[in-house]
């Protein structure tokens, strides 16, 4: 009955991981899911138990997704700078060539 219910959690968080709108969500979500994966195996290895195979799939499930998120690459033009014009009025928009050189 457990297998049953691990079956449809995963089946649930495959089905919302393929919902993520952005790079980094999607990987995030596969991140999550090869984490969890792998850390139920892992502590399904060390702890032999059921306790030990859930507390192993979601710590690997969360460090999947820390990692993933990380790893998507920054696009030019989705950061946002603050500039000021010559009158001194501030404006928010894209950050030019001097944030991404370093020159700011």
């Amino acid at each position: 009955m457990k297998a049953n219910r691990l079956i449809v959690a995963a089946l649930a968080a495959l089905t919302l991981a393929g919902c993520a709108q952005t790079e980094s969500q999607q990987r995030a979500g596969t991140g999550a899911l090869i984490g969890g994966a792998g850390g139920a195996l892992v502590g399904q290895a060390i702890g032999g138990n059921t306790e030990s195979t859930l507390i192993g799939a979601a710590g690997g499930a969360l460090l999947g997704a820390v990692v993933g998120s990380s790893t998507a690459p920054k696009r030019r033009g989705e950061e946002m700078c603050r500039y000021r014009d010559r009158r001194g009025r501030e404006y928010v928009a894209p950050c030019d060539d001097r944030y991404y050189n370093g020159d700011y």
